[in-house]
């Protein structure tokens, strides 16, 4: 039987402006199968985030970036086909960092077991019970600190982790207003998920239409773009408001230096804090919070949804989905079948 072949994206140079394929090489070897203490995983899931967009410039980041001639850098959700390491068997469903590739061979203390026999979907390991799941969780409630009353504003909304900030902002007792790039995606986000209004950003006043969404002023403010979203804002938070920064996505695919916020002065104006964070740091802290999710999901309390792209042929154009608005919720290739 002739050894299977494992398809791989590599860097081949690094962007100028949005993501291109012709930034990455399509590449074919043989798949290597597992040494000791390694395990063999096909790929099913692969997580695609604006912070992929960040992972491969030369810019001073959170993690090295990826060079050019690797593997391009990506979360993912797998099924391991072969073992050796006692720790895992064949069949086992594992998470990790292993990219954009369709097989990976390596050692098992760099992947983590996905624990079996909850009734939810494996899509939901890679959005709501996963780093982005997790993102919303600690990024709101350990940063952004919720009482009860007080109104939360998401920009991005209708993505991954905005989506859940909202509802997770709604069971702690706050008014939860949505910023989205389209008529649908705010309907989505009031109808289904609950929020209490939602703003399509696109509209021409945009200060006045917060404004109308945000009576009260704004308390926290859960940042994942940046931009004229960011400054708007800013001229309407509240004495100690919080910002939670979780991304800037409005910048990531400029050329050129970014102006910093106009409106900066606010900050000190109204005593408020605004406070970055990077998910890896609350990775001890994981379980707990899956624990806390997964009840909520069970509850029907928190919703989620996947888009998902299929094979990962797809994945250098479908990233920059994630920056032009096409999708809703989730972004993620599924690279192979389901496990049986």
């Amino acid at each position: 039987m002739s050894q299977p072949m494992n398809h791989q994206w590599r860097l081949k140079n690094r962007p100028v402006g949005m993501i291109d394929e012709t930034d990455f090489t399509w590449h074919q070897e043989a798949v290597r199968s597992p040494e000791n203490g390694e395990i063999l995983i096909r790929s099913v899931y692969l997580s695609l985030d604006p912070t992929n967009r960040i992972w491969i410039t030369d810019m001073p980041q959170y993690m090295e970036p990826v060079q050019v001639g690797d593997v391009m850098r990506g979360m993912a959700i797998g099924v391991v086909e072969a073992s050796e390491n006692e720790n895992y068997a064949a069949g086992d469903i594992v998470s990790g960092m292993w990219g954009w590739q369709e097989y990976a061979t390596v050692n098992g203390n760099q992947v983590t077991k996905i624990p079996s026999g909850l009734p939810v979907p494996l899509d939901a390991w890679i959005s709501v019970l996963g780093a982005t799941g997790m993102t919303a969780y600690f990024g709101l409630l350990d940063i952004g600190q919720p009482k009860e009353g007080e109104t939360v504003i998401v920009s991005a909304a209708a993505g991954a982790v905005g989506s859940i900030v909202g509802q997770i902002a709604k069971l702690k007792g706050c008014r939860a207003v949505g910023l989205a790039g389209s008529e649908e995606k705010c309907n989505w986000l009031t109808d289904d998920l609950g929020f209490d209004a939602a703003v399509n950003y696109k509209t021409d006043d945009l200060h006045g239409a917060i404004k109308a969404a945000c009576p009260n002023g704004i308390d926290i403010n859960f940042e994942n773009v940046g931009g004229k979203i960011l400054d708007t804002i800013l001229t309407q938070i509240n004495m100690r408001a919080r910002i939670v920064l979780c991304g800037l996505i409005a910048n990531y695919n400029s050329d050129e230096p970014v102006p910093g916020p106009y409106h900066f002065a606010q900050l000190l104006m109204q005593r408020a804090r605004l406070e970055g964070f990077i998910i890896l740091d609350y990775i001890p802290q994981f379980p707990k919070a899956i624990a806390e999710m997964a009840t909520w999901l069970a509850e029907g309390k928190i919703k989620y949804r996947v888009d998902k792209v299929q094979g990962l042929k797809e994945a250098p154009t479908a990233v920059n989905y994630l920056f032009t608005g096409r999708n809703i919720g989730k972004l993620v290739v599924q690279v192979s079948d389901l496990p049986s």
